[in-house]
């Protein structure tokens, strides 16, 4: 294991109940409170109405924002900064996923920055306070919830990036998977995909001796696949809603990565895609995680034969560690297409008239990954396979 320093101070509230919280917590940071929301779902399922009415019952200002966008844009966090600063805002509420989360977490530090809040994501500045931040979810996806990362997205420069700060951590976070029943399908597969992706992001890293880690991120992995199938033919089962919310929060709120440092190279090439095609997150992760897996088996393929025997079962015997390897990477692309995920870029209707400048947006910072280093060569490769 790496040396490692581990600080998480979210406050999580998960259950049946849990909302029933939201009026204590929200009055230990104020009364004018901006409850930033997406595309309006929130008003149709009612978790709308019973977070204006907790607020209510404590006397709170409320003021909203809502339309964040699935990939969330600087251009919407800066509305809500300047809704923060006009009205002296206590508490930003997230109410939604972690599209909704992000953008909030750039509201809340950036309501306390004179520039503009895009330096953050570009590292050009740094946060040194922030609003007090709440969530309340409604999607199993991201892990944002607890968490200090945000991923924007900037129209006008097709960029899009992840940047964090110990500042944006949420003070608290109300989990009632009963709020992501009325997740379509679709979107349900979508989040399932990003919480295995993030473990998978984890699960490749260079550190020696972590069996505790390896076994918990195997753990995660095998029970999202073995509950994923059920769910999508069941979408307002509890107990499956439950575990897969659970899966999201532990998918990425740091317990994974304890000693040692995970990959994240899908990721950023991923993010380069999205930035100029707006593609769904968890789709454009599913095209693109197993291009990367094949891209780098022979550097180290053991790491990759022992995911395929103890998360996707595959039997050793008389095969090479390689073809273990393969056979578990592509029992891993057969798994996300039977749940209804898309396998490759030409399913959004993408081509590679526009590969030059993902390459280039990924590799902006150099090589990009920390399993393995990949240059320009190697984005434009696994793009193309993604074909």
């Amino acid at each position: 294991m790496n040396e490692f320093t581990f600080y998480n101070p979210v406050k999580l509230i998960f259950g049946k109940g849990a909302l029933e919280n939201l009026p204590t917590e929200v009055s230990q940071y104020g009364k004018k409170v901006l409850v930033v929301y997406g595309g309006g779902s929130i008003k149709k399922n009612g978790v709308y109405e019973a977070v204006l009415n907790k607020l209510s019952s404590i006397n709170c200002e409320v003021f909203e924002l809502s339309g964040v966008e699935p990939n969330p844009r600087v251009e919407t966090a800066r509305k809500g900064i300047e809704i923060c600063k006009q009205n002296e805002i206590d508490l930003v509420l997230a109410v939604g996923g972690g599209s909704v989360i992000d953008c909030s977490k750039l509201i809340a530090a950036g309501a306390k920055y004179e520039g503009d809040p895009w330096d953050f994501v570009i590292k050009k500045a740094f946060p040194n306070d922030a609003l007090s931040l709440g969530t309340v979810l409604t999607l199993a996806a991201t892990g944002s919830e607890m968490n200090a990362g945000s991923v924007i997205t900037n129209t006008a420069t097709e960029e899009k990036f992840g940047w964090g700060s110990p500042f944006v951590f949420p003070k608290f976070s109300i989990l009632n998977p009963e709020f992501t029943f009325t997740v379509p399908k679709e979107h349900t597969v979508y989040g399932m995909v990003d919480i295995m992706s993030h473990v998978f992001e984890q699960y490749f890293h260079n550190a020696t001796n972590t069996p505790i880690t390896d076994e918990m991120c195997e753990g995660v992995l095998r029970t999202v696949i073995e509950t994923a199938p059920k769910l999508i033919n069941d979408l307002e089962n509890y107990e499956l809603r439950e575990t897969i919310l659970f899966a999201g929060t532990v998918g990425l709120n740091g317990f994974l990565s304890i000693g040692s440092r995970g990959d994240w190279a899908t990721h950023d090439i991923e993010h380069s895609v999205s930035a100029i095609y707006d593609i769904p997150h968890g789709g454009g992760l599913a095209i693109l995680f197993p291009h990367w897996m094949r891209h780098n088996v022979k550097y180290n393929p053991e790491r990759f034969a022992k995911l395929a025997t103890r998360v996707f079962n595959v039997d050793p015997n008389n095969k090479t560690v390689e073809e273990i390897a393969y056979e578990g990477i592509n029992q891993l692309s057969e798994f996300w297409k039977s749940l209804g995920a898309p396998s490759k870029l030409s399913d959004y209707g993408i081509d590679d008239s526009k590969f030059d400048q993902m390459v280039s947006h990924s590799v902006d910072n150099g090589p990009l990954g920390n399993f393995r280093k990949l240059e320009a060569d190697d984005v434009y490769e696994i793009l193309r396979n993604a074909l």
